[in-house]
């Protein structure tokens, strides 16, 4: 499987809004997990510990299908993040 890094930021002051569309980012999270496509991912906190962006690495077999994920992300499709950088990446295998 293809792995990517991504690194997404919030748009400023989005707090609020993050906090509404959060149960819909967590349920297609877990629908990536149990399909075998999220590796790990978690919050980016500001100084406060306030959450402002996301790193998520995730695994697909095709671009097409890493397409299709950002198609649907609650992320970004409700405009939570500002930006997202998809880069390619592999896990370490210790």
């Amino acid at each position: 499987m293809n792995q990517y890094l991504v690194t997404a930021y919030d748009y400023a002051d989005a707090l609020q809004h993050r906090m509404n569309v959060r149960p819909h980012h967590l349920d297609g999270a877990k629908e990536l997990k149990e399909n075998g496509n999220y590796v790990l991912g978690g919050a980016i906190l500001n100084d406060e510990g306030q959450m402002m962006g996301s790193v998520m690495v995730l695994q697909f077999e095709t671009e097409e299908e890493l397409h299709a994920w950002q198609q649907s992300e609650p992320y970004i499709t409700q405009k939570v993040w500002e930006t997202v950088d998809i880069k390619p990446f592999r896990v370490a295998a210790v």
